[in-house]
């Protein structure tokens, strides 16, 4: 029943386009100019419709959950919820959706079972009502989106202001999300750093985050120095960057500069499909078949080399980086003029004297900017370390041996018991915090360079 107010909501855009262009078109066939073309009027139908309904159904999908829930609560039998708390009552709610999921265990209480059939009832007519608001606003819209068909109506003014409302929109969104993380991890790391003091935390060199949850755990003191864990994320993105820079900036050059035209058609997007690849594939191949490969190697010329190493985690996630780089690379070097090409091998420039000399430098900036984005996707890189390696932290950079990431320590601190009122799990929003600013200092950086270098041509 979901699908079925979308589908309505696409046959009214569409219907509503039709009858608005149709009547646009009959308009101008009657010998009178049009102020805007007849698609014009058809979008803005069509846009008419589409925005408020759309919305309209995205927040009844929303709402319609915990109205039925609380409705459904609501009319529960005095008495049944009496000394349950917060979570008792979930688990109760939780029952009744089980029930009315054909899924019963046991014998449920017949108030139960009333309760599942109010739950499934209220959900058919929350899905009925749906369809049938959906079907009269789109009719109401239709109706007066065609009743602005004349020939002096601005159809393409009003389509521009519907989308520029839209992209508004979006960007208040961005704005207000961004602001938003950056309040919760503010405020929760303030809430670590009164358990844990600020220099014991950025200056710190053991990271041991394991402490008491509850009274009946036994668990250390915990020690929450930082240190380590970043130079393990220095460590990996180190790696990461040596085998994917020089691969991505010299795939990116031979194929912008020297590759025929029918090989670079294949290859790039060959070489982009790795950017579609799973991070979890990534990881699996990483210690499956690279860790293994690397202990091996390791073991038969004499080096100890640890089960789950920065080097194979940060190998894989070079190999994940080359298409990013190179994709950088290859639209900076496109971005050069022609005639600075032409005005190279003009004067007796080689290709490769042309491309060091001229072509490389002129797009320089886009490619350092690439490279320092790839950067922060590197240090962001969460599933590859997660499964290739560790989970230790260790103040080494020794690419041999198991190291661990910010965003390792993040993920490992929310997985089981979670409490929000501890240090060990507010280390993670401190952790966020940190990995945060890094990357948010490296992107300033970033376009700082770009902005500065940047070479504007006519």
């Amino acid at each position: 029943m979901t699908t079925l107010p979308f589908l309505l909501l696409i046959l009214a855009v569409i219907v509503g386009y039709v009858l608005n262009r149709v009547a646009a078109k009959t308009i101008r066939d009657g010998g009178n100019r049009l102020h805007s073309m007849t698609s014009y009027h058809g979008m803005f139908s069509a846009l008419l419709i589409l925005v408020p309904v759309l919305t309209f159904i995205l927040l009844w999908l929303v709402l319609r959950g915990p109205v039925i829930d609380g409705m459904v609560m609501g009319g529960l039998p005095d008495g049944v919820l009496v000394d349950l708390d917060s979570g008792g009552v979930q688990l109760v709610l939780a029952e009744i959706k089980s029930v009315s999921r054909g899924q019963v265990f046991g014998t449920p209480e017949d108030w139960k079972i009333a309760a599942a059939d109010r739950f499934v009832i209220l959900h058919q007519r929350a899905d009925w009502l749906l369809i049938a608001a959906v079907a009269a606003i789109s009719l109401l819209l239709m109706g007066f989106a065609r009743s602005r068909v004349t020939a002096d109506f601005r159809a393409r003014q009003g389509v521009e202001g519907i989308v520029s409302g839209l992209m508004i929109f979006c960007s208040t969104v961005a704005i207000f999300t961004t602001i938003g993380i950056i309040v919760s991890l503010t405020y929760e790391t303030f809430r670590f750093l009164e358990a844990v003091p600020l220099t014991d935390f950025l200056f710190g060199v053991n990271w041991e985050p394991q402490i008491p949850l509850r009274e009946d755990q036994i668990a250390a003191e915990g020690a929450f120095g930082w240190l380590p864990v970043f130079l393990g994320t220095i460590v990996i993105t180190v790696v990461a960057l040596v085998v994917a820079v020089p691969i991505g900036l010299f795939s990116a050059i031979y194929l912008n500069e020297f590759a025929p035209r029918k090989l670079r058609s294949v290859v790039k997007p060959v070489l982009e499909i790795l950017a579609g690849v799973p991070t979890v594939v990534y990881g699996f191949f990483a210690i499956l078949v690279v860790a293994p490969a690397i202990r091996s190697l390791g073991q038969s010329i004499g080096l100890d080399v640890a089960p789950n190493t920065a080097l194979a985690a940060g190998g894989v996630m070079g190999i994940m980086l080359i298409p990013f780089i190179s994709s950088f690379a290859d639209d900076a070097l496109s971005a050069v003029p022609q005639t600075l090409r032409d005005g190279a091998l003009g004067l007796g420039a080689t290709r490769g004297e042309m491309m060091t000399t001229v072509l490389f430098p002129a797009a320089l900036p886009g490619i350092v900017g690439g490279v320092l984005l790839a950067v922060s996707r590197a240090i962001g890189e969460t599933m590859i370390v997660v499964m290739a390696a560790g989970l230790i932290a260790k103040l080494t950079i020794n690419p041999l041996d198991s190291v661990t990431t910010v965003t390792v320590q993040i993920v490992t601190l929310l997985i089981g018991d979670t409490s929000f009122d501890n240090p060990k799990t507010l280390a993670a929003f401190a952790l966020g915090m940190m990995l945060f600013l890094v990357t948010l200092m490296i992107n300033i950086f970033a376009l700082r360079i770009v902005r500065k270098y940047r070479e504007a041509y006519d």
